[in-house]
């Protein structure tokens, strides 16, 4: 690991110390965020898959439904069927801050609560079969929003685990080890130029010595 280019004196060793501190520390917090990070990751891909299971069986419930209902209806009497919705459905769209990250929280709120009101007909001229596929998609639209949110929240997760993942190996293989071999560098050199001080000033007290024993 190459040595920084910095001065070796006292007061660079004290900053570079400083810095070593403040590195250790704050590679441990990343290292503790990528791994509550992974931990909530892998509940939310869990989650994902149970739920894609869900609403793809759904939706294949619905079309087989639906396919029947074209089959038993006209195509007249099947778009006035379903022209004028009764109920209406709306997403509200926040954030939640979870380990520095802003997942999205869908909220679904429909018009009435009348479970019946999903029906936007009579059942005296329509297929029963038009019936299921329509409560087989009312159904599955919450867990379909669910879907979209985990989704979306996995990859905001991944993209921050990713972050978070190169910050630590940086810290742990390039800034940190840097660090360490800069201080055990200016460590020698500040010990070099002690024994060297040293040497000198012994050296000098002997000359000292030597004259003042010719003087007597």
């Amino acid at each position: 690991m190459a040595v920084m280019n910095v001065n070796p004196t006292r007061m660079e060793l004290t900053n570079l110390k400083r810095k070593l501190l403040t590195a250790r520390r704050g590679h441990k917090l990343l290292k503790d965020k990528r791994d509550e990070l992974m931990r909530i990751f892998l509940d939310m891909v869990r989650e994902n898959k149970a739920l894609r299971i869900e609403v793809e069986e759904g939706i294949r419930n619905a079309n087989v439904a639906m396919s029947v209902a074209r089959c038993v209806m006209s195509d007249k009497a099947l778009d006035v069927a379903l022209m004028l919705p009764a109920q209406e459905m709306q997403v509200d769209v926040s954030e939640k801050n979870v380990m520095s990250v802003l997942i999205p929280e869908f909220d679904v709120k429909f018009r009435t609560a009348n479970a019946n009101d999903i029906y936007s007909y009579g059942f005296s001229d329509t297929s029963g079969d038009l019936d299921t596929a329509v409560k087989a998609l009312s159904d599955i639209m919450p867990k379909m929003i669910r879907l979209a949110e985990i989704e979306k929240s996995c990859r905001l997760m991944a993209d921050e685990i990713e972050k978070t993942r190169r910050r630590v190996n940086a810290l742990e293989h390039v800034m940190i080890p840097r660090y360490e071999e800069t201080i055990k560098y200016i460590t020698m050199k500040l010990d070099e130029n002690e024994r060297s001080t040293t040497t000198r000033l012994m050296k000098v007290k002997d000359m000292m010595l030597a004259e003042a024993h010719n003087y007597n």
